[in-house]
């Protein structure tokens, strides 16, 4: 866990004070939860070379250990300082971030309740700090005698190959490089380099990582009346040269992409640089494909890059020269000098918001970073998430609209299957009778299905009917969830595993029992259901490759696959024209969750998985199956009424004080020492209620309770809620009452200003 307990300072000296005159400090921060700059002086030999956004090396603490900080600020002394100690080391030749981008991290610091330092430290990809990529590398050349050398005599084949390779280069070739394409060892190499033909040099390394491949230049689409009003809003923005938020409401098929590419085309246009933030970029290879056909420079921002590969983007970033940076939500951080335009695709997804410190939501800061730099900030969903729905209704962003697919394809239609007396799965069946038929009717009109099931792993569940216990991970408070293909039981959280549990580790019964479907399960149920067709499962369990998702969907958008099953990263982005069925295996796994958003996040599951089918002339249903066929998401979903969710679902928070009509932060405390853990969580709210009845009455401090998930990865977990009608007065609050505030050894505490979720 990257959180860390806040820390007592009391170790830190006193400094004496002493005259100064025209001396300059730097102002520092360090990667821990600390609120404040440390001042330090800045000796002679540092005073041209440092600049705030660069790295230092300094002394903290008692012990005067050596720490790395960030220098966010180089000011003049005032005439009477404290004798300050000094900078020892400068680690930076350039400053690594710009002012505009220190104000935005320091905004992320106040705002989601964290140390400035902290953020800086997940800003500044690893690669970069390391300056990965940039070390000298051996490397040949041919000699200005080669030659006259290679005339004397024939060259032995291999180092013929050799000097051919280096004849049609345009430059020095790195050894590792060379051998490679020569096929051969290094033994050629050292020989030549005898013989006087190869000159060995040292060369900086370049890696190209994520650009521009071998992508076919596509020529724009014909856009439809709706989209032409789109986007000439859009640009009416841009030229504007002010900041507006502007979300596009699009049903799924409107072509939301084709107006995004037009956007940014004028932006580029302008010589200016625009950042396409998606959900997840790994499973997004369509998206990404289409923009790269229609821009010269294109940087793919993701985790499967090496860190030099992410420090070359980078720079090529900072220089100016990209055009368009698409990425998951970190790539909001992209250093790019002349910032046009943001977009955030399916801004409704919650991988948009960090689950470790900083606990920053990538939609915020990229409003923030916009309103700075005086550009748009563009938003698309079929399924906005209720706080941009509510900001766009009050007018404070404004709403584009495009309700009507493409080339007037109607929206499918979506059937609500009620299971609960189905002769199907009253059997033991995933798939029930209704859909059972309609897959088979679709493979018999040569269509393809997608099943989307949110659970992986084969049994969700596996319980003993003895003593009624279920098998539970040793270190979390989860139920371990048992993978066939692996025989295990398996914790989902920490990936604690065990053989198949043969006894009950509690009462030691042998009626061990494995209830419930995953991914896996229903992956083989199909195929003994389905014999002739050809089955794909598409989870994080199958899609461990570098390249597996883009693999499996040119598979299925191919006509090689017929039926695709799978989480919900099947339940985005993709556009396949032969789908004509849809198939929710059980939306109550994500309606009975004990969150807030619950209903929501079904309402979305539910719309985005039914959006993709029907995309072409075939026409497409979607069935989906649930034992809560009266619930108001799933109704709401099946008439594809977002307007009519977003309503009912508002008014019920609205009665609550639930987001968006109020800030919640929740604070988390983790010990190994259960009750230790549990008393500082009591001690700590106690301070927050008398500080809120002191200050600021109008906010609720709930609990301090045990998490819904107690215990995990060996962790004991207990929280508080802290309700208030803004962040602002949360901030206010929780900053009062943190100078009081001091955790024993072995509690560690997180705050999550805006939680998305709530284990």
């Amino acid at each position: 866990m990257a959180d860390q307990g806040l820390f007592e300072f009391a170790d830190i000296p006193d400094w004496e004070q002493a005259a100064a005159e025209d001396v300059q400090v730097a102002d520092v921060v360090f990667n821990l939860p600390l609120e404040k700059p440390y001042t330090y002086s800045i000796p002679d030999e540092f005073r041209e070379l440092l600049k705030a956004g660069m790295r230092v090396k300094t002394s903290l603490g008692r012990g005067n250990r050596s720490v790395i900080g960030y220098c966010v600020k180089v000011r003049q002394a005032e005439s009477a300082v404290r004798k300050l100690k000094p900078i020892e080391e400068v680690l930076d030749t350039e400053p690594l971030l710009s002012q505009n981008m220190l104000e935005l991290t320091n905004w992320i610091a106040s705002r989601y309740l964290c140390g400035w330092g902290q953020v800086l430290e997940s800003v500044i990809p690893a690669g970069v700090r390391r300056r990965s990529g940039t070390r000298l590398v051996s490397s040949y050349e041919l000699s200005a005698n080669a030659s006259r050398i290679i005339a004397t005599g024939k060259l032995p084949q291999k180092q013929q190959v050799v000097v051919d390779v280096l004849l049609k280069a345009d430059g020095p070739i790195p050894a590792a490089r060379l051998c490679e394409l020569a096929d051969c060892g290094p033994g050629p190499l050292n020989t030549l380099k005898k013989k006087g033909i190869l000159t060995p040099i040292r060369i900086r390394s370049e890696v190209a990582g994520g650009m521009q491949g071998d992508v076919e230049v596509t020529q724009d689409l014909v856009l439809n009346s709706q989209q032409e009003g789109v986007l000439k809003q859009i640009i009416a923005s841009l030229q504007s040269g002010e900041h507006r938020t502007m979300l596009l409401h699009g049903a799924t098929g409107s072509g939301k992409t084709e107006v995004y590419i037009r956007s940014i085309r004028e932006v580029v246009s302008y010589g200016r640089q625009a950042i396409v933030l998606v959900p997840e970029i790994s499973l997004t290879p369509q998206t990404i494909r289409r923009f790269r056909s229609r821009f010269s420079s294109v940087a793919v921002l993701h985790s499967h890059m090496s860190d030099a590969e992410r420090h070359w983007q980078w720079q090529q970033i900072a220089s100016g020269e990209i055009e368009v940076i698409v990425g998951a939500r970190s790539a909001v951080f992209a250093p790019t000098p002349n910032l046009g335009l943001i977009v955030i695709d399916e801004e409704h997804e919650p991988t948009f918001k960090q689950d470790n410190t900083p606990r920053y939501h990538a939609r915020e800061v990229a409003r923030y970073r916009c309103q700075q730099e005086n550009v748009p900030l563009l938003l698309g969903s079929a399924t906005p998430t209720l706080e941009s729905w509510l900001r766009a209704t009050r007018r404070q962003d404004d709403l584009l609209s495009m309700p009507d697919r493409v080339a007037e394809l109607p929206l499918p239609p979506v059937v609500i299957v009620d299971t609960r007396n189905d002769p199907r799965i009253n059997r033991g069946a995933s798939i029930g009778r209704a859909l059972f038929t309609s897959i088979g009717r679709a493979l018999q009109d040569k269509g393809q299905v997608i099943l989307f099931l949110n659970l992986r792993g084969y049994s969700p569940t596996v319980w003993c009917r003895s003593c009624g216990t279920g098998v539970k991970c040793p270190d979390c408070d989860i139920t371990l969830t048992w993978h066939r293909d692996r025989q295990e039981a398996v914790c989902h959280s920490c990936d604690y595993s065990i053989p198949a549990p043969e006894k009950c580790p509690v009462c030691e019964s042998a009626a061990v029992r494995y209830f419930g479907t995953g991914t896996q399960k229903l992956e083989e149920e199909v195929a003994a259901a389905f014999p002739k067709a050809t089955v794909l499962r598409m989870d994080s369990d199958s899609m461990k490759k570098p390249g597996s998702h883009d693999e499996a969907l040119e598979k299925f958008r191919h006509g090689h696959v017929d039926i695709l099953l799978g989480t919900q990263m099947i339940a985005k982005g993709l556009d396949f024209p032969n789908v004509t069925l849809v198939g929710v295996i059980d939306a109550d796994s994500m309606l009975n969750q004990p969150d807030m958003r619950a209903a929501e996040r079904t309402f979305q599951l539910i719309a985005q998985v039914a959006g993709r089918t029907g995309r072409s002339s075939r026409g497409g249903r979607v069935l989906v199956q649930t034992t809560s066929p009266d619930d108001a998401s799933v109704k709401y979903a099946s008439k594809h009424d977002y307007l009519g969710f977003a309503s009912h679902e508002l008014h019920q928070r609205k009665d609550s004080g639930a987001p968006p009509f109020s800030c919640v932060t929740r604070i988390i405390f983790r010990g190994l020492n259960e009750p230790q853990v549990n008393e500082t969580s009591r001690t700590v709210a106690d301070k927050l209620r008398k500080a809120a009845k002191l200050k600021d009455p109008e906010v609720r401090v709930l609990g301090a309770a045990p998490a819904p998930i107690t215990r995990l990865r060996g962790y004991w977990r207990f929280h508080i809620q802290v309700c208030a009608p803004t962040a602002e007065r949360v901030k206010q609050l929780w900053q009062y009452v943190e100078d009081r505030l001091t955790l024993p050894d072995g509690v560690e505490m997180a705050v999550d200003v805006d939680p998305i979720n709530s284990r």
